[in-house]
């Protein structure tokens, strides 16, 4: 019992919604945005980072309601709700949803990003292919009385659903596309029409620390920007490297996120075990094992207080109340 116990706090940790939410508001910062677009996005690679992130709508949409507000013109977002309701289709929820203008062509672009912790179809139930071509589909679908009118198809505006992959092992980094392809199957009829209406797009992060420098140059930066470094490590290789701007946004979200990801990778409680057994081996193996647990249950919710966590989250994630009030306790005695 008490292993499965562990097992579920752990898991609702790593699934813990404030972190999440920090990585979605961090890969909506307009500086963010704007790289993505140039490098895994083919109609804006030519573009100037500048260019790309005026050509930004301001109607970048985050499918959950953000901490705080944002602080920064460079960096602001709309936070609003990202649902999308088709009369017998049913919702679906998009991370992160804006619309960007093509510089030279003036084409409007409507772009989905989503950030996925895993593509493995044995935990997910299906195949995540299937899932970007759905949500493609439903970025098309949606334009009808929005984008285009009655039986106007030609003002079908572009979609691009890109999602980013976090699961990847150390020779896993690539980027995928999913397009439409048209093929003549009999005959010699050619057509020039370009049919490049949507398009999905896979990029696969590595998930171990450390990995070498991806030769990618996206993939690169969105592995410094979500490892586990510091802060100001963070900001020194984004600042020197990829030239971008430290806003008091940016700086708050990489803050946040880290706090968070420090919290959660700590809660080992294998260490937490062996620590207590080492301290009880004259209490016996038993005593031992079952003080190891209780130290790490509340080393891991000291370390979520100082990551500014609420006692309500502390307690969603499988602690209790009395934990939670002799950890503040304790806190408070060392102040």
């Amino acid at each position: 019992m008490t292993s499965t116990n562990l097992a579920q706090a752990i898991e609702a940790a790593n699934n813990s919604s404030s972190y999440d939410t920090n990585i979605k508001f961090l890969l909506a910062d307009k500086q963010i945005l704007a790289r993505i677009l140039k490098y895994a996005v083919q109609e804006f690679k030519n573009m100037t980072i500048e260019d790309i992130m005026a050509s930004i709508g301001k109607d970048i949409e985050i499918g959950t309601r953000p901490l705080d507000a944002g602080l920064s013109n460079m960096g602001r977002v709309n936070a609003s709700n990202t649902e999308d309701n088709i009369p017998g289709e049913g919702k679906i929820f998009f991370d992160i949803r804006f619309t960007a203008y093509h510089k030279e062509t003036e084409m409007k672009f409507l772009i989905n990003l989503e950030a996925q912790r895993s593509s493995d179809p044995g935990k997910l139930g299906y195949h995540l292919e299937n899932r970007i071509i759905f949500y493609l589909a439903r970025m098309i679908s949606a334009q009808k009385q929005t984008e285009f009118f009655h039986s106007d198809y030609d003002n079908l505006k572009k979609v691009r659903s890109i999602w980013l992959c976090l699961d990847n092992k150390e020779d896993g980094d690539s980027v995928e596309e999913i397009n439409l392809n048209r093929s003549t199957v009999f005959g010699n009829k050619k057509n020039s029409y370009d049919i490049d209406l949507m398009q999905g797009i896979i990029i696969n992060i590595r998930s171990g620390e450390p990995v070498k420098d991806s030769q990618n140059t996206l993939i690169s930066m969105l592995e410094k920007l979500l490892s586990r470094m510091s802060v100001e490590e963070k900001k020194r290789i984004l600042t020197e490297k990829y030239g971008m701007i430290m806003t008091t946004e940016l700086e708050g979200r990489m803050q946040n996120m880290c706090n968070w990801s420090e919290a959660i990778k700590e809660i080992s409680y294998e260490e937490g075990i062996k620590e207590g057994i080492e301290q009880g081996i004259e209490q016996g193996i038993e005593q031992g094992i079952e003080q190891g647990i209780k130290t790490e249950r509340f080393n891991a919710v000291e370390r979520m207080i100082r990551a500014n966590a609420t006692k309500e989250q502390i307690v969603a994630f499988g602690y209790t109340e009395e934990e939670y009030a002799e950890v503040e306790s304790i806190l408070y005695e060392k102040v």
